[in-house]
């Protein structure tokens, strides 16, 4: 078991710190990288686990305090995977309607049955920026994307993403709901078990 009070969280993104704060209790506090730095790293790997990771590593070498970050994103059968590791830039970091609209176009004429997609969750933890072994879970969360947005809750591409265990949008449902089914719920539950919190 790894005993932590604080934790700072590998992202400027307040949507993101509430919700993953919610996930982890009151035991650990998440301080919001934030606090210390503006500069977001450079996001160079390939995949969800090593952008974690440098995150996480980054976080940890700025604030002095064990770090948390969590890689995430969509992936789409029809797309290969797209848009993957570059989910929040998909439309050239314009935000969250021109990523869904541009995503939308993509899958303009593809039928109903092929339009399967799981959100990703990659939650990397390290001790210090030099942990040789960080903790890495990962969630991922299946359904498949809407032709058009509904819902008024949730961020990114909660709007499109349909979920067939409640037949509604992520952005149907309540935040305590989502945070039940989530990619990021079903990472954080590991996380929670590796770090033996209750």
């Amino acid at each position: 078991m790894i005993n932590f009070t604080q934790l700072v969280l590998a992202s400027h993104n307040a949507g993101k710190l509430k919700e993953l704060q919610a996930m982890l209790g009151e035991s650990v506090q998440l301080r919001s990288i934030g606090e210390f730095s503006s500069v977001e790293p450079e996001e160079t790997g390939l995949s969800f686990v090593e952008n974690a990771i440098l995150k996480a590593r980054n976080a940890a070498r700025i604030s002095g305090l064990p770090a948390l970050a969590d890689d995430s994103g969509l992936a789409v059968d029809f797309l290969g995977g797209a848009p993957g590791i570059y989910s929040a830039r998909y439309a050239d970091g314009k935000g969250d309607a021109a990523n869904n609209a541009k995503l939308l176009e993509a899958l303009k004429d593809v039928p109903e049955a092929e339009r399967g997609a799981q959100f990703v969750c990659v939650l990397a933890l390290v001790r210090h920026a030099e942990d040789p072994l960080p903790i890495i879970c990962e969630g991922l969360w299946h359904g498949r994307i809407l032709p058009a947005a509904s819902g008024a809750h949730g961020f990114g591409y909660d709007p499109l993403f349909w979920v067939p265990e409640r037949n509604c949008s992520s952005a149907d449902l309540s935040p305590g709901e989502k945070n039940q089914l989530s990619h990021r719920a079903r990472a954080m539950v590991l996380l929670r078990q590796r770090l033996g919190l209750k």
